[in-house]
């Protein structure tokens, strides 16, 4: 977004990419549809030191800019929830689109660009790699963050900020699935039973499907909840179950009051095997109507204990990054280094599960495209 932009403008742009082929990671991004944006994007959708810096560049590109370019290809789409727009067909064809862009831009693609060092040159950049030297007025730094190092991730952006003098947010794995040990561990023998849940982490809550794996948690609400977790903390479920009094039938007169008839009544509103370990570990203490209450609060807000994420490797996105206050919100550019600009990922903007991530892509891309 950012080479096809500056290159519409009459500017010449080689677009170094680090992998062989670009674009991996469109290519596996919503299941291999490529969630490509969400129509109700918000700063508040977004975690940052700064949550307001996100707003300027938000404005600038909408998602209704961006949809207009994907019917402008002809792209078939659809919403799936929560705004949440996807490719009918495949990933591939976003980014062909953005690939046919870069071309009629007159952008230069240059595959394989490893081992990249960059330093101040009269003027600009001077840029050594795998590729050959380059020399430039300005350069962009849109490397992304750690996720999915598989896929040619690396902390280059990071690297490269720091060497310019530009503080980092020290990068986390975010968008991740939690990993359980400890006695909370036997929630893995229910690996994968999958429930809606709210799941929250201080006040950010996310009521969504929650997936349970052989390591932990996973699923919607917990990738949701797992940006906001830091390590020790709390992550707290409502099971959201219809009836906020799901065993009143067993305050009934001459009604049958023990462990099985506990399980039978949770079982109405949650998957069998989740009902029957909610009722064994942490069923009510005696079966009293004050026992019974205190059990149906604990349905409420059932606190778990993640020990870690699945790490870099399984995060969708990685949070931290690129202080926001290095950076101009409108241009991308870094306060005290003319020419250099910092774009998407490895900027301390993440977005929530939904197509954000890559709002966030496109809207920052296209700032630094008209400024750089």
């Amino acid at each position: 977004m950012a080479a096809s932009t500056a290159g519409r403008r009459g500017r010449r742009i080689a677009l170094l990419e680090h992998n062989g082929q670009p674009g991996r990671k469109i290519l596996i991004s919503g299941g291999g549809r490529c969630n490509f944006t969400n129509l109700h994007c918000r700063p508040e959708n977004f975690i940052s030191q700064n949550p307001h810096f996100p707003k300027s560049a938000l404005a600038l590109y909408q998602p209704r800019h961006f949809l207009e370019l994907v019917e402008t290809y002809g792209i078939r789409w659809h919403e799936k929830t929560l705004g949440q727009l996807f490719c009918d067909a495949s990933a591939r064809a976003i980014l062909d689109m953005l690939l046919a862009e870069c071309a009629a831009a007159g952008v230069e693609i240059i595959l394989n660009a490893r081992d990249i060092a960059v330093e101040r040159a009269s003027g600009g950049f001077h840029l050594e790699s795998s590729q050959g030297s380059f020399w430039a007025e300005s350069l962009v730094v849109a490397t992304g963050g750690l996720s999915i190092p598989k896929l040619g991730a690396t902390g280059l952006g990071y690297e490269l900020a720091r060497q310019f003098g530009l503080k980092v947010v020290e990068p986390r794995p975010a968008l991740v699935p939690l990993l359980l040990g400890g006695h909370e561990a036997a929630w893995t023998l229910m690996a994968g039973l999958s429930a809606e849940v709210e799941a929250s982490v201080g006040r950010a809550r996310f009521r969504e499907k929650m997936l349970i794996t052989h390591r932990g948690l996973s699923g919607p609400a917990i990738l949701q909840a797992s940006s906001y977790w830091q390590p020790g903390a709390e992550l707290v479920l409502d099971f959201g179950l219809a009836n906020s009094e799901p065993l009143a039938a067993l305050r009934e007169p001459a009604a049958r009051r023990d462990l099985a008839a506990v399980k039978q009544a949770l079982r109405a509103g949650l998957p069998q095997r989740l009902a029957d370990h909610l009722a064994e570990t942490g069923g009510p203490k005696g079966f009293s109507n004050a026992a019974l209450t205190d059990f149906e609060g604990r349905l409420r807000a059932w606190r778990m204990h993640p020990v870690a994420t699945e790490g870099f490797e399984k995060a969708e996105v990685t949070a931290g990054g690129v202080d926001t206050a290095c950076l101009h919100a409108r241009t991308m550019e870094a306060r005290t280094v003319p020419g250099l600009f910092v774009i998407g990922e490895v900027v301390d903007v993440t977005g929530q599960l939904g197509g954000f991530n890559f709002q966030w892509a496109w809207a920052s891309g296209v700032a630094a495209g008209r400024a750089v």
